[in-house]
């Protein structure tokens, strides 16, 4: 549970340095754009698979955020990343609240909506015909 705990509290360090990461000047344009996707997600309220859907709930965080944490780690500039880790380290030193991103909230909340649009759509000839 030690390791589980340590592992998590490394991924959450990875995401806040990601975080100055996309904004740090210095940092390719294709790792900012993906810099800021894994950190928006990562810090948005709401998940794309709600965490009560057995199994897949949890296969987001598990499995696609270190997935993208690593994939973007490997664009950036390694100077630029220890820079990043550095101020990292100090944010959660001192406690700073976790940054949220209501922005890639909505983009969620968006798609899902669309999903059910989508569903009702494909369903609504056999919802009529089975009430005629």
């Amino acid at each position: 549970m030690k390791r589980l705990r340590e592992w998590a509290q490394r991924l959450k360090a990875e995401i806040v340095a990601l975080w100055f990461c996309a904004r740090h000047p210095r940092t390719p344009l294709a790792a900012k754009l993906l810099a800021f996707a894994v950190v928006a997600y990562a810090f948005s309220p709401i998940d794309l698979i709600p965490d009560f859907v057995p199994v897949l709930g949890y296969l987001d965080d598990v499995i696609l955020v270190p997935i993208g944490i690593f994939l973007t780690l490997k664009l950036i500039p390694k100077d630029v990343l220890e820079e990043c880790r550095a101020q990292a380290a100090r944010w959660l030193e001192e406690k700073q609240p976790q940054p949220r991103s209501y922005v890639a909230a909505a983009v969620i909340v968006a798609l899902w909506l669309i999903a059910l649009w989508l569903i009702w759509l494909w369903l609504e000839p056999y919802f009529v015909r089975w009430l005629n």
